[in-house]
């Protein structure tokens, strides 16, 4: 918890990546909001954080469990594995969809 705040109070907010997609094409790419949507994690603003990039719990969910997979052998954890990448796909997928209707 130390290493988030201390992430925030470092200003990482300016240090922020463009997205070369709207730049170019002027149009949102797929990880639109994700960087936002992080810092409004670490702020601890977890419902901006969903409004912001609805995938991020999906994500957050298949990443820590493949550190824990790491670790601890697990039974069927292909099969959890398989299952939370559609979820965190398809959630990226309609969430990108909606924006444009």
């Amino acid at each position: 918890m130390r290493f988030l705040t201390f992430l925030y109070f470092l200003g990482i907010e300016n240090y922020m990546l463009p997205c070369f997609t709207k730049q170019v094409f002027d149009m949102d790419c797929p990880g639109c909001g994700l960087q936002r949507s992080l810092l409004f994690l670490i702020r601890g603003e977890f419902v901006s954080a969903f409004k912001m990039y609805p995938g991020i719990y999906p994500m957050l969910l298949l990443f820590l469990f493949l550190l824990i997979n790491k670790s601890v052998n697990i039974k069927f954890s292909n099969l959890i594995t398989n299952v939370l990448m559609i979820i965190t796909a398809g959630t990226i997928i309609i969430n990108y969809t909606l924006k444009f209707i």
